[in-house]
């Protein structure tokens, strides 16, 4: 024991002092490697706690690069045309229109609609369909920018504390900006003025009433639907987004 103990000391002095850190036991003790697992586990839990609110942060004042699920298309064999657009240079339709067909209470709720969810969950309790949304513009939003594609019970727990981190710390306003400038509009279309140029060959800014409803109308599936070339479904949810957003008022002021 005191041979190997003698031996340990020496190689760890020969490595500096990183002696303290991976390599001060030799490769082959069981033990050495058990430490070496919690000493990683804890930096991962350190990572998991520190990196989200920093990014939440950063993602506050500068434009979120990209989102996973760019990622995921390119590899799919697609491009990618996106733009990023300050919401003041945004046709004021478009919030608007996003709101009545998306979300209602968008400028009421804490990120969550309750309601919602609670019959998405009676749903499946009853087991009347497949894992479903009642997921708010704050929710598609930290899901877009923050993880990845999907509907497991895994992805939409993690919604949970980004979408509370984004109310904090970017409010509705900021909120509504980056969803905008992100969600997918069509293959290998991201955000309202890559949509709005490939739809109607022009900026998001001269969006009128109409073409911003369209675009709005497509957002369940826009990959499969176009808002150039409307079928008849899209043009009813066009009309109904339009006739809503005549009346919306206040419940669309908190992205203006």
């Amino acid at each position: 024991m005191f041979w190997r103990s003698r031996g340990r000391r020496r190689f760890g002095k020969k490595m500096g002092g990183y002696g303290l850190f991976f390599w001060r036991d030799p490769f082959w003790e069981p033990r050495v490697w058990l430490r070496r697992m919690f000493r990683i586990a804890f930096m991962l839990l350190i990572l998991a706690i520190t990196v989200p609110p920093a990014l939440v942060l950063v993602y506050r004042d500068f434009a979120p690069p990209g989102t996973l699920l760019m990622v995921f298309r390119m590899f799919e064999g697609e491009g990618i045309r996106k733009e990023w657009k300050p919401l003041e240079k945004i046709s004021r339709h478009m919030p608007a229109a996003v709101i009545v067909m998306e979300d209602n209470l968008f400028c009421e709720h804490d990120g969550f609609d309750w309601a919602a969810i609670f019959e998405a969950a009676a749903d499946q309790v009853r087991g009347e369909g497949a894992l479903r949304g009642g997921s708010t513009i704050s929710q598609q939003t930290s899901k877009n920018v923050f993880l990845w594609p999907g509907r497991t019970f895994v992805r939409k727990g993690l919604e949970v504390p980004f979408t509370y981190m984004i109310e904090w710390a970017w409010g509705k306003r900021r909120i509504m900006e980056v969803y905008l400038n992100v969600i997918e509009w069509g293959p290998g279309i991201y955000g309202v003025e890559a949509a709005s140029r490939h739809y109607f060959g022009k900026s998001a800014g001269r969006l009128t009433r109409r073409e911003a409803a369209l675009l709005a109308a497509i957002l369940p599936n826009p990959r499969r639907w176009s808002a150039s070339n409307p079928t008849t479904r899209i043009k009813r949810r066009a009309n109904l987004a339009q006739a809503r957003m005549r009346d919306i008022g206040l419940l669309a002021a908190c992205a203006r």
